[in-house]
């Protein structure tokens, strides 16, 4: 709609005639995305991208849609048609748009009270109120039952709508929403015998076969077009590829399937050369267009590969990339191994298959430093605090996991930026920078994604002082964004702008909603620090989205890994000694081999026992020991990666 009506002068004389237009970017400003987004699922049944809203001078909705041409076509409404109606029908009876608009905001504001008071049997407050009592952290425990019912409902689902010749999940098109797997790893380690690692092997694979993957300069795109990932929509989200390496890591774990290790590798790589600023942020996004063209940046032609490569080398790399005379978008190939057959090719070449997978490696580097003079598509610059909080935990995660450095030291230089640029002197963080200038106040998921992001720093290094600014950061969050009446946390803080409601998300669709991370966080927090604190709001969390999730289980994978990791006894896993001691790289790396997901590794290095007491009863070791505790009964200390992973084992 940009090029086609708002940069058109006709349109464009036909809005500033009758119109204020105001165009919002929604990874700017969420809150009022998800407020307009509930207005037009209300009025139309459905919802996307682009939104297009109009609305009385009061910003009170009273017609909503998606797309629309400039004329009409393809039997939908014209923009031009729905502009000339709007502004005789405001000309003529305003009164009748005032009352829809009204009608609307009562429905979505009844609506909103209705799902709350479901969930608490408590009076509700109204929505934007900022003067809020006290937390009642006395929350009700979730009975086990309805835990174990909901794991199962969603595993069923998804069990239901995988697709087993081509992996994911549902019909075209197909999004990576790598918490699914993510949710779907902790089912399998639960239940061995079940589908659902299965799953998550045939979804990891096809993507990373597909074209959704950038075969030649790394890196995912942001879905698949079609069922088989082959042709993606080629816009490459920070977002999604901070999340894709964590899950791509965690299967690492699990298994030990090297193809996992290799392709976070690959979107490190990727993140680190073309994301990441100067100062060592990341910027948000790559367009899919470049010189007007989708795609155009990314596909090939037989004739292109063999001028690059030469004969030989690039007939063997069109036959292993599918690089075909007719192509498979738009005359021309997106490199994929859909249909690769490594062991015929490798006899078709007469190599064996080390060898051929050191020459198509050089042959990917040779044609990725032909395809840097190509035109780029357009970097979005901006930096967010929120994808940046999802990417520090990312590095930290491959830190951890695959003994990388340059990863921690990566995610550590990101946490230095967003302290710096995007956290005034009180504290407060802000949502997003870009040209010297920080603006917008933080959102939940701004603290939800950079607490998680913290975690995971200290985790892989054993620095207290990213503890110590979780906590900090979780105890603003909750005096600026928690429900007090009814649970949960608002989208944004008591301090923001105050909109027609104010919104609380809790779908884990593309991103896992702030809620989600949140409750997962707070688990964490309060089996780290042991203050029952959090251990109580983690279960008030829990128990605030009940019958949300209850109609709805496979929409909330991110929330039921908090589940999950909720129904799990406490495992503590602590080594004590200098985190300088020569010992510590290989005790920690035996605990980072391993898939753990219900357990929490806490360094005792001398320091942290002044902000977490309890860690003084494990003395301070000069040789690196390791102690194994199951709901606070450990095992006999050890002092040796062997009798570790013995201890992990056994556990």
């Amino acid at each position: 709609m940009e090029k086609e009506s708002f940069e058109d002068r006709e349109a464009a004389n036909l809005l500033n005639l009758n119109f204020i237009s105001i165009k919002v970017d929604r990874e700017e400003r969420p809150d009022i995305d998800h407020l307009y987004m509930s207005f037009c699922q209300a009025l139309t049944g459905s919802g996307g991208w682009p939104l297009t809203i109009l609305m009385t001078p009061d910003k009170k909705p009273f017609f909503a849609g998606t797309y629309f041409p400039k004329t009409r076509r393809y039997g939908l409404t014209g923009l031009m048609e729905i502009l000339h109606r709007a502004a005789t029908l405001w000309q003529t009876d305003e009164n009748s748009l005032r009352e829809s608009a009204d009608d609307i905001l009562r429905y979505l504001r009844e609506k909103e009270q209705h799902q709350l008071s479901e969930e608490t049997n408590e009076p509700v407050s109204a929505p934007g109120n900022i003067v809020q009592p006290h937390m009642n952290l006395d929350a009700p425990q979730l009975p086990e039952d309805w835990i174990e019912k909901v794991i199962d409902q969603a595993y069923t689902t998804f069990v239901q709508i995988h697709d087993w010749k081509y992996g994911g999940f549902g019909n075209a098109p197909k999004f990576p929403t790598p918490h699914n797997l993510g949710f779907l790893l902790r089912y399998a380690e639960d239940h061995p015998d079940s589908l659902a690692y299965p799953m998550v092997r045939k979804t990891l694979d096809s993507m990373s076969e597909g074209g959704i993957y950038d075969h030649i300069g790394f890196g995912f795109s942001r879905y698949s077009t079609d069922s088989m990932w082959l042709v993606p929509h080629f816009e490459k989200m920070l977002y999604d590829n901070a999340l894709l390496a964590y899950t791509y890591l965690e299967s690492f774990q699990s298994k030990l399937e090297e193809a996992d290790s290799q392709k976070a590798r690959g979107i490190f790589t990727y993140v680190l050369r073309d994301m990441t600023s100067p100062e060592g942020a990341f910027y948000c996004a790559e367009d899919a267009d470049s010189e007007g063209t989708e795609g155009k940046f990314y596909v090939w032609s037989p004739a292109e590969i063999r001028e690059v490569l030469g004969p030989k080398q690039g007939n063997l790399y069109c036959a292993a990339y599918n690089i075909t005379p007719e192509g498979n978008f738009e005359g021309k190939s997106i490199p994929n191994l859909i249909k690769t057959n490594w062991d015929k090719l490798a006899h078709d070449y007469n190599l064996t298959r080390a060898q051929l997978e050191t020459v198509l490696e050089a042959s990917r580097q040779t044609l990725f430093n032909v395809r840097e003079k190509r035109i780029h598509p357009h970097k979005d610059d901006k930096v967010l605090t929120s994808w940046n909080g999802l990417m520090i935990a990312s590095l930290a995660k491959g830190a951890q996991v695959l003994n990388e450095p340059v990863y921690l030291q990566a995610a550590e230089r990101a946490l230095k930026f967003i302290n710096t640029k995007l956290r005034r002197e009180d504290g407060r963080l802000l949502a997003r920078y870009r040209d010297g200038e920080s603006a917008n106040l933080g959102y939940l998921d701004d603290y939800a994604y950079l607490i998680w992001g913290l975690l995971e720093l200290y985790t892989a290094g054993g620095k207290f002082v990213y503890l110590e600014e979780a906590v900090e950061l979780q105890e603003n969050l909750e005096r600026l964004f928690a429900d007090t009446l009814n649970g949960g946390y608002f989208l944004t803080g008591s301090d923001a702008e105050e909109l027609l409601i104010r919104p609380k998300e809790s779908y884990d669709g593309a991103l896992p909603s702030g809620n989600s991370i949140i409750a997962l966080n707070l688990l964490r927090l309060a089996r780290m620090t042991r203050e029952k604190e959090w251990e109580a709001r983690a279960q008030k969390q829990l128990t605030a989205f009940k019958s949300i999730i209850s109609a709805h289980p496979s929409g909330y994978t991110a929330f039921l890994q908090a589940l999950q990791l909720a129904r799990h006894p406490g495992q503590e896993l602590i080594l004590s000694g200098p985190l300088s001691a020569p010992e510590m790289p290989d005790m920690s790396k035996t605990i980072f081999s391993r898939f753990l997901p219900y357990s929490s590794l806490i360094y005792q290095e001398g320091k942290i026992g002044q902000f977490l007491p309890w860690v003084n009863d494990y003395p301070l070791e000069e040789i690196v020991t390791a102690y194994v505790c199951q709901n606070f009964s450990c095992q006999n200390p050890v002092k040796t990666p062997v009798e570790l992973d013995r201890l992990l084992h056994q556990a």
